[in-house]
């Protein structure tokens, strides 16, 4: 007769999981995080003329570049779909129509500072202004992060409005990057969310296990898996050749400990407006059971226009995913609008047979 070993505690698997899988600590690896571009341009042997045409571009917005996404660039190559989405260019300081500062009406959204009510059941809070990578087509680039509470105290305003607004089931914590904070202050913000009774489920919007893997640490684990609430977490992977092997276990620490993960892309120009590298990194998020949720049309931030795909380019490229792929690897294509009751699907281009 087989005896049954005494059960182990959630923790005790987490732990077991991830000791020993991370060399080095997120903290240090973001300590060292490339911020000059001729700094850039020298490690990843790319003309050292590009660094002096685009420094401009890179006062208001500075360079930010961790060392694990900076190994995964093609070195020697202007034009690497991964490169292209961190590198300054001169062109984000032509202002052009159509684009605007605040482009999905976030400020209009604040119900208390860095608290964002747009769509039913939901509440956003803007938990840090902080990043891992400055990302050039960020939609938040240009937010008033320094109006926005700092710290866990800091907070009161929006939990008790959150409190009181009990028709509020889901909390989405974004930013900046939410994950920036450490993990005992995480945890205890997680803790006081917990004690809304109202609450129903925690979803955090994230590009850290994507800049640094070695980000997803067992406390981390430990506080999404400890929670009454239900967790969700949407990482944002734009190409393919973003998950490396680290990345790829990463991942695999959220989904195997119970989480759902989902990730949300943007259509950029020169990085994934075809439908090859689109299909690729359908085709490896579900390997690593990672669903691929939206891609998002790109949002019109001043500064960003270069990065602007036409929206029949898209709607074609995700009629032939589908026509490639199972339904359920195909992301929903849509825009985020001002004022709108939810994100906006966008129709795609198919061709019936006659």
């Amino acid at each position: 007769m087989l005896e049954i070993a005494g059960k182990r505690s959630k923790n005790e698997i987490i732990a077991e999981s991830t000791d020993g899988l991370w060399s080095e600590s997120w903290r240090e690896i973001l300590k060292t995080a490339v911020r000059d571009v001729a700094e850039l341009c020298r490690r990843l042997a790319l003309p050292a003329g590009i660094a002096s045409t685009v420094s401009a571009a890179g006062v208001d917005f500075p360079l930010l570049v961790p060392a694990p996404y900076l190994s995964r660039i093609r070195p020697g190559d202007p034009n690497d779909p991964l490169l292209l989405q961190i590198l300054p260019r001169l062109d984000e300081l032509e202002p052009r129509s159509g684009f605007s500062l605040d482009p999905v009406g976030d400020l209009a959204a604040q119900r208390e500072p860095g608290m964002l009510c747009k769509y039913q059941r939901r509440a956003l809070l803007v938990l840090t202004g902080a990043c891992a990578v400055h990302c050039r087509y960020c939609f938040r680039r240009h937010f008033p992060y320094s109006d926005a509470p700092r710290g866990l105290d800091a907070w009161e305003g929006a939990l008790d409005e959150l409190q009181r607004s009990t028709t509020i089931d889901e909390v989405i914590l974004s930013g900046g990057d939410p994950w920036m904070w450490v993990d005992d202050q995480f945890t205890e913000f997680v803790r006081r969310l917990n004690r809304l009774d109202h609450l129903r489920r925690l979803r955090v919007h994230t590009r850290l296990p994507i800049m640094i893997p070695q980000r997803v640490t067992a406390s981390l684990l430990a506080t999404l898996t400890n929670t009454r609430l239900t967790p969700f977490v949407v990482v944002h992977i734009n190409h393919p050749r973003e998950i490396d092997d680290d990345v790829s276990r990463a991942l695999r620490l959220l989904v195997d400990a119970g989480i759902v993960v989902l990730n949300q892309a943007v259509l950029l120009r020169g990085v994934n407006d075809a439908v090859d590298p689109l299909e690729e990194l359908c085709l490896r998020l579900v390997q690593l059971r990672v669903l691929p949720y939206y891609l998002h049309q790109l949002d019109r931030v001043q500064g960003s226009a270069h990065f602007e795909v036409p929206r029949e380019t898209g709607q074609r490229i995700v009629a032939e995913l589908l026509a490639r792929l199972p339904g359920y690897a195909v992301p929903r294509y849509v825009v985020e609008l001002p004022g709108a009751v939810s994100k906006i699907p966008l129709p795609l281009q198919v061709e019936f047979p006659e």
